[in-house]
Parts: structure tokens; C-alpha cells; sequence
């Protein structure tokens, strides 16, 4: 039962920047509630597989490659680009803690002098933040590459 209010937790809690991102990038009020449906299906399909034992990198591919297919259903039912559901609904899983803390062991390399533990730390989050923004990108583009291809992909 714990597991279930802990989903649904972060499923609101990720409801929340996608909405205001939504609000930054001018989304039409109706396409609102999508871009939160959205984040939350992802943020919380990426939850789901963390908690399984699936490595971060790979739950967020799975998230983002559901909120881009959901991205092409509604914008074929609305009549709308698939980026006005996607874009926002990904940046609850941008990587900004391990970005963050690759910056501060960077800085603090920068500050004190080089150590191996600090390296170590800077370069364990510098590339998990970066396979987790390719993921990301990698996620919105795979409806894109299936369904508007011009040629045939076998």
C-alpha cells in the first residue's frame, strides 16, 4: 500500500512542472491537463521501474518513449503538434541533481585541487546525467522515427 501512495505522490509531484513548463511555453489551456497527464504517466512509469530494480537511465527511456507515443496519440485526436503534449511533460525527469552535484565536485576540484574521490563523483554524475538526457531524447524521437518515416523501416 505504501508503494501505491508513494506512485501516486509522484505522480503529483510531477504533475506540477509540467504544468507550469507548459504555462512558460504558451501551451493552449485546453492541452493543460495533458501535458500534467503526461508527466505523471512518465515520471511515474520511470518510479514504477526504479522501484523494480531497472537502472535510472533505462526507466527514464521507457518514461519518455511513453510520453512521446502518448504525445502522437492526442495530438492526432487534437489536431495539434505532438510537442505541445511532449515537451513539457518531459522536464519533470531533466537530471538536475546529478548535474548539480557534477558541478559542485567541478568547483570544488576548481577550489581545493584535485582529488580521486571528487573526480570519481564528477565524472559518476556527469555521465549519468548525461545517458539520462539522451534518454530523454532518444524517448521523443522513437515515435518519430516509427511513424513518420518515409521509407519503410525494414
Amino acid at each position: 500500500m505504501s508503494l501505491l501512495l508513494a506512485l501516486l505522490e509522484d505522480m503529483f509531484f510531477a504533475m506540477i512542472p509540467a504544468v507550469g513548463f507548459a504555462l512558460v511555453f504558451n501551451v493552449p489551456v485546453k492541452a493543460l491537463k495533458y501535458c500534467a497527464y503526461g508527466g505523471a504517466v512518465g515520471h511515474g512509469l520511470r518510479f514504477v521501474l526504479m522501484e523494480s530494480g531497472v537502472a535510472i537511465e533505462w526507466a527514464t527511456l521507457a518514461g519518455a518513449t511513453t510520453i512521446g507515443f502518448l504525445g502522437v496519440y492526442w495530438s492526432q485526436r487534437f489536431l495539434a503538434h505532438p510537442k505541445v503534449f511532449t515537451v513539457a511533460a518531459i522536464i519533470p525527469m531533466i537530471p538536475g541533481v546529478y548535474a548539480f552535484k557534477a558541478m559542485i565536485a567541478l568547483v570544488t576540484i576548481n577550489n581545493q585541487g584535485y582529488s580521486p574521490a571528487l573526480w570519481a563523483s564528477l565524472i559518476e554524475n556527469l555521465t549519468t546525467a548525461g545517458f539520462i538526457l539522451s534518454a530523454l531524447a532518444i524517448g521523443l524521437a522513437m515515435p518519430g522515427l516509427l511513424f513518420y518515416r518515409r521509407r519503410p523501416v525494414i
